[in-house]
């Protein structure tokens, strides 16, 4: 462990005391701001004592293996067990210090939309639309389709649904970005493999506390609902379009009967794009911000790559490759999910 984090947990350690020290004096009034700053320090200090208990048996094992030939075998054997102890016993602590993301707990709005590659990328939309779905399965998150523009050739030329549950955007923040894919098509008859790509937008779901819409900056458009190839697939004006004047950002929602259930819906995904817009402009430097996610969906600008015949996946911002897409496609991502949270653990804690 570096002196700088061993230094800043002996500063929590004596804060841990003080508090102890502050409650045993404490009026109540003051008991119950203390009683919530111990338990937040009483459980990383302990990690730490454990830390420091572990290095200290590592130390002593080395030194015995050093002067005692006959057990050197044996002391050799506890001081790497300890030594694997306390690396992990750092790697909790490094998840502890890390400030934490304040969207986390939100819900989600994921954004997916085809790029490059015609037919083929809109039903490589369609393919990561039911990953992701699988995904939401397997951690007891709802779905919610939310608006959808289906392609003629199958897929999605953008599908937009909302995940529910709490946590789902600390699980779902990384997958925005570009996603490349590499098959051959189901209609290429000479068997060629084509490179086709996708782009998917993560958003925290705001509420209305969150981000106030003045109704005088929307103009709201209706109109009958289209199916692929632009038929109207309905009688009545039930479509709905935003246009947010301000900013420029134009949302539709057609999927409901119901013009009132269709603008409640356009509203949502309005509220989280303007949202984001705002975390953006507060955070700038932070990874994830949806233009970033984006960008302009060309083949390079990928953030991971899934081939079909080599049957892997690859994380670009991660360097790590699965030799099992068929089980990530069902939505197995938990993984790359972690490993991902594990870098912005250390990225937050690198920036104090």
């Amino acid at each position: 462990m570096d002196k700088g984090l061993v230094a800043r947990l002996e500063e929590l350690t004596l804060s841990l005391h003080e508090v102890e020290g502050q409650m045993a004096a404490a009026e109540s009034g003051r008991y119950a701001e203390l009683g919530r700053r111990h338990s937040e320090l009483a459980p990383i200090v302990s990690l730490f004592e454990r830390w420091k208990q572990a290095e200290s048996d590592r130390s002593e094992a080395e030194q015995l293996a050093h002067s005692d030939a006959d057990l050197a075998a044996d002391f050799r054997r506890l001081a790497s067990e300890k030594e694997e102890e306390a690396v992990g016993l750092e790697s909790e602590l490094r998840a502890m210090l890390a400030p934490r993301d304040p969207q986390d707990d939100r819900d989600v709005i994921i954004e997916i939309q085809k790029a490059a590659g015609g037919d083929e990328a809109a039903i490589w939309a369609g393919d990561l639309l039911r990953m992701y779905e699988r995904y939401a399965e397997r951690h007891r998150f709802k779905i919610e389709s939310m608006e959808s523009s289906e392609s003629e050739a199958g897929g999605f030329g953008k599908v937009t649904v909302a995940v529910k549950g709490k946590g789902a955007f600390s699980r779902f923040k990384y997958e925005g970005g570009v996603h490349r894919v590499q098959r051959v098509p189901k209609t290429e008859a000479s068997g060629r493999i084509h490179t086709s790509t996708a782009t998917v937008a993560v958003l925290p779901e705001a509420d209305e506390v969150d981000i106030e819409i003045d109704p005088n900056d929307v103009r709201v458009d209706v109109y009958r609902s289209q199916g692929p190839g632009g038929q109207s697939v309905n009688t009545t004006d039930s479509a709905v379009r935003l246009t947010h004047v301000p900013s420029g950002l134009i949302v539709t929602c057609q999927d409901e009967k119901s013009q009132l259930q269709n603008k409640e819906k356009a509203f949502r995904i309005l509220r989280a794009r303007l949202y984001q817009m705002r975390l953006d402009e507060q955070q700038a430097a932070v990874s994830g911000a949806r233009r970033a996610q984006v960008g302009s969906g060309e083949r390079s600008e990928k953030i991971r790559t899934y081939n079909y015949k080599e049957n892997r996946v690859t994380d670009h911002r991660l360097g790590l490759t699965l030799k099992r897409l068929d089980q990530v496609l069902e939505g197995d991502l938990d993984e790359f999910v972690e490993a991902m949270a594990a870098k912005e653990q250390t990225e937050r804690l690198a920036d104090g």
